[in-house]
């Protein structure tokens, strides 16, 4: 059996490993990517002359496609965790510890808030459970909509859109309640009587366990592991600009005849090469937007005076340009024995695309002067690299589920092909990870109930 896959980030790269455990070492297994490196958003570069992760740090420890993929390539001794320390929210100049036993930044007591929101606010929340509530079952809003309503402005400015803008590189304003709160809509739809009511029923129980986890020596142990492991041949720098039915299969330019094929790719170029044989999914698949961002990484003195918690998220409306700051030296403690501080600078967020136009001094330059009034400390970074990553991520905007809905009802009649990515069920990697394994399984059981 002859397999394409196309899109050889963590979901293309996961389909293709998957493959081999499930199909054997006969199947012929190819890779391709437009870039010149697989990996996708998950990038594992080099500051001070070690490793650092230059997109996603991290992954939600209390999934468990992660662990147990790393368990299964054996890499489980490069599972790390944090160090415990809480992040800081950057509102009204100043900074404030991030609100705990919240649900993507939507507090579950007023109490939670105090110090980040005013008095008027707090009153607000704290009469919200007496307010009548309207939602209506099956619909779908902005995240922003629903909080601001309910509790108020500065609780969607201060404390949600902060953590979305970790996730998404979007906003309360862009991102869908069901898309990224699934179990708050199944609270509200299950008949909650109010916000307050909804956020203490999609609270997941109290636990010791960590809420992220990381890999040591960065992603780029696991990329090549499931390279080396999945036996595929991969072609970098090579785009595929075409998909069309074939009289057994399909043809995949400029691979040729395959027998299936896996579409891990963004939802713009799956878009176009669906559009000629499943145009109702690829209009869906059109209608996903996509947001940009930068990462400046900055090698500082071991002795900066860093402030001793993991990070500093950044409220909207403030006067900075950047939107957070991973003090990775303090975060992770394997980060923490090295020779320099490091910390992890990030621009963007859906519809601002400014940062990527500018120069890689700018860049350095707006990271350390954000990073010194956020700090209070001088910063003269000793090295600096520069991440650029356009067209990212996902924005998961109101009616998204629906969306992937008719993505895929619309190719599952589609013998022999299958769907993967983070615009499907999720941006984190362990989202990503499940979606390459699912399309894999797909395309295994199909080609078992021919044989």
């Amino acid at each position: 059996m002859r397999i394409a896959v196309v899109g050889g980030g963590i979901s293309g790269l996961v389909a293709a490993y998957r493959l081999r455990t499930l199909l054997g070492a006969g199947a012929d297994i190819v890779v391709i990517d437009r870039a010149d490196r697989v990996g996708g958003i998950l990038h594992t570069g080099e500051l001070a002359g070690e490793p650092l992760d230059l997109g996603a740090e991290a992954f939600v420890g209390r999934r468990h496609e992660v662990p147990e993929l790393l368990r299964e390539v054996g890499l489980e001794q490069q599972l790390v965790v944090p160090a415990g320390r809480r992040p800081l929210v950057w509102s009204g100049g100043v900074a404030h510890l991030l609100p705990e036993r919240t649900l993507m930044g939507i507090p579950s007591t007023a109490e939670s808030m105090r110090g980040l929101v005013d008095h008027d606010t707090l009153a607000r929340i704290a009469a919200e459970p007496h307010r009548p509530l309207a939602w209506y079952p099956d619909a779908d809003i902005d995240v922003y909509s629903l909080v601001a309503d309910r509790f108020g402005a500065q609780v969607a400015e201060r404390s949600v859109d902060p953590l979305l803008g970790g996730v998404y590189a979007g906003s309360s304003r862009s991102i869908g309640v069901r898309a990224a709160l699934p179990t708050l809509a199944a609270a509200l739809d299950d008949g909650a009587p109010s916000l307050t009511h909804a956020v203490a029923a999609a609270m997941p129980p109290p636990t010791n366990a960590p809420v992220f986890g990381g890999i040591r020596d960065g992603y780029r142990v696991l990329l090549h592991a499931l390279a080396e492991r999945s036996g595929a041949r991969v072609l970098t720098a090579t785009s595929a600009t075409r998909l069309a039915r074939a009289t057994r299969g399909w043809v995949v330019d400029p691979v040729g005849v395959v027998d299936a094929v896996i579409l891990a790719t963004p939802a713009p170029i799956t878009a176009r090469l669906l559009r000629p044989i499943a145009p109702a999914a690829a209009s869906a698949a059109a209608g996903i937007e996509l947001s940009s961002s930068v990462v400046v990484a900055l090698s500082l003195p071991r002795d900066t005076a860093l402030p001793e918690n993991s990070g500093i998220l950044v409220a909207t409306g403030e006067r900075l340009r950047a939107k957070a700051f991973t003090l990775s030296s303090r975060k992770w403690p394997h980060l923490a024995a090295r020779e320099t501080a490091l910390v992890r600078v990030s621009f963007g967020k859906f519809g601002d695309s400014a940062p990527l136009s500018w120069s890689d001094e700018e860049l350095i330059a707006a990271a350390t002067e954000d990073l010194a009034t956020v700090t209070g400390v001088p910063i003269g970074p000793l090295e600096a690299v520069v991440q650029r990553w356009p067209g990212g991520l996902a924005q998961y905007a109101p009616g998204h589920p629906d969306r992937i809905a008719e993505i895929e009802s619309a190719i599952a009649d589609l013998d022999n092909l299958a769907i993967a990515g983070a615009y499907l069920h999720g941006v984190g990697v362990p989202a990503c990870v499940a979606s390459g394994d699912r399309a894999a399984h797909h395309i295994a059981a199909r080609y078992a109930s021919l044989h």
